[in-house]
């Protein structure tokens, strides 16, 4: 894993030269940083004194420290500021006006309220991008409310739609609503840079919100009901709408996800479980006719995977060419050798030595490829180098770096 350049900037990567500062805390602002960090761009997350970014207590720990940590901070550099004292927020504006982007997660008006709002640090750097994210987004009646990934799902639509029919909403196991809102901040973030990279404009808000990044990947929810009047509704495992696709049983106990949903592939599907008959059967050729006898293809399938252990399941449907997957577990994914070949699996060292896997680089890049170039940082582990790049002497350095006392605002 390299390092950064001499001034902090990485010599490495796409988005080498690009600085970026993070007012972020847990998931949706700093998840969205770590992706820039990881094409090179330096990145310096703000901390504050004593606790730093709740997420490196966060589920599980390793020598007082979450692993996630290791993985969410990898590639950023830590500050300690107390962003309620006038010298905190004397830092914070040098760094905001020498960087690129500034990404943040504080509620709406947070960061007005420490002055460090747009029209602060826009007034220093009129190129500045300032990715907002928040529950609701900057504007609307509900601005000021709190907002986490969860309510995010629950009112973009997402929650409404997963797990059992006649069951309560499921969660999907994770907090996807931070991560799509991340990644929406991400393209956002790019695409207000390359316009002023490219002359065309000035900085500008990206402003994101946790319900609008989820409300945006339900397809066509909303176009269906406002035309039937239907709602789409939990349905399990199954693709409403589409057949077959579902999640069917094995011999093993196993579950295995088929999606057959297309002519040729239902009449390959058919003729891998014994069913040529219905491959043939002129009724079903087209999905309207498939999902109208959705129940009976369904059955028949579950007859012939509940028959066979997963592993004859998943080869007999590759040698047919039907689309499937064992649903894996984190044991499954680092046993499997196409998350070993696609460089997904990366093997790194915790500080004390302890090994340890994290996620790869995603997307591939052919030629610009990313790169982690270090772990989560220790709180404040960088404090001195970026102060020392801002022209601070060594007087101004140690008031600044004397043990501070306070919290992150809300």
């Amino acid at each position: 894993m390299a390092g950064g350049g001499v001034d902090g900037v990485s010599t490495e990567g796409p988005l080498a030269g690009i600085r970026v500062l993070e007012f972020g805390t847990l998931i949706a602002a700093p998840f969205a940083t770590r992706l820039l960090a990881d094409f090179g761009a330096e990145v310096i997350k703000v901390e504050s004194p004593g606790v730093g970014d709740p997420l490196r207590n966060w589920r599980q720990l390793h020598k007082g420290t979450s692993l996630w940590w290791s993985v969410q901070a990898r590639g950023k550099k830590s500050i300690v500021l107390d962003l309620k004292s006038p010298k905190g927020v004397e830092v914070a504006m040098r760094l905001a006006a020498r960087a690129d982007i500034v990404v943040e997660n504080f509620r709406p008006g947070g960061l007005e309220k420490l002055g460090l709002g747009w029209d602060q640090l826009s007034g220093i750097n009129p190129d500045l991008v300032m990715v907002r994210i928040s529950g609701y987004g900057q504007t609307g009646p509900y601005r000021a409310r709190p907002g986490f990934g969860a309510i995010g799902e629950a009112m973009g639509g997402l929650r409404y739609t997963t797990g059992e029919a006649g069951r309560v909403p499921a969660r999907v196991g994770v907090s996807i609503g931070d991560s799509l809102a991340s990644l929406h901040a991400v393209i956002g973030a790019l695409i207000a840079v390359m316009r002023v990279k490219q002359g065309q404009g000035l900085g500008q808000v990206v402003d994101v919100s946790l319900v609008e990044s989820v409300y945006n990947l339900m397809e066509s929810m909303i176009p269906e009901y406002s035309v039937t009047g239907q709602l789409r509704e939990r349905a399990g495992g199954a693709l409403p709408g589409i057949s077959p696709s579902n999640t069917y049983p094995t011999a093993d106990g196993a579950f295995v996800v088929i999606a057959g949903n297309s002519g040729a592939i239902f009449r390959r599907l058919m003729a891998a479980i014994g069913r040529a008959d219905l491959g043939e059967d002129p009724s079903l050729a087209r999905n309207a006719g498939r999902v109208a006898r959705n129940g009976e293809l369904d059955a028949a399938i579950t007859r012939w995977t509940s028959g066979l252990p997963m592993d004859q399941v998943l080869a007999e449907l590759e040698r047919a060419e039907v689309p499937a997957s064992k649903i894996h577990s984190a044991a499954d994914i680092v046993r499997d050798p196409h998350f070993q070949a696609r460089d997904m699996l990366l093997q790194v060292e915790l500080a004390d030595g302890q090994a340890m896997t994290m996620p790869g680089i995603v997307p591939k890049l052919s030629d610009s490829p990313g790169q982690v170039r270090w772990l989560g940082p220790e709180l404040g582990q960088h404090t001195r180098e970026i102060l020392e790049t801002l022209g601070y002497g060594e007087d101004q350095i140690s008031v600044l770096m004397q043990p501070l006392r306070g919290t992150p605002a809300d």
